[in-house]
């Protein structure tokens, strides 16, 4: 079976496609300046272009692990996850307090699919 890598780097690729399945890069925002609804907001569109560029969409997500800076910022994230996730197909998920890359990063998430 073949292996598609989308927007390869020298470090990783921003996705990975293999046997129906596509990987995900771990997603952070462009715009640090953005509050956590805000950057929650910009990942999910990246998480949506990235998908659809796999041929696939946000109701075939599986599984889902979002990093947060802060645990204090999950009832936000949530508002906005909410409002973007299909309520008819939502993914297994987890949600974890971690140390981020840089500092201004407030989420990331990492997500596998099926095409």
């Amino acid at each position: 079976m073949s292996i598609v890598r989308l927007h390869p780097g020298r470090r990783m690729s921003e996705a990975v496609i293999h046997a129906g399945t596509v990987y995900l890069a771990g997603q952070v925002a462009t715009d640090t300046s953005a509050d956590i609804k805000g950057q929650t907001a910009q990942v999910l569109a990246q998480i949506d272009a990235l998908l659809a560029e796999a041929g696939s969409s946000k109701s075939k997500i599986l599984s889902t692990t979002i990093y947060l800076s802060s645990i204090g910022n999950f009832p936000a994230m949530n508002e906005v996850w909410d409002a973007w996730v299909d309520q008819s197909n939502p993914p297994a998920r987890a949600t974890v307090e971690a140390r981020m890359a840089a500092p201004g990063y407030l989420v990331e998430i990492v997500c596998i699919a099926a095409v």
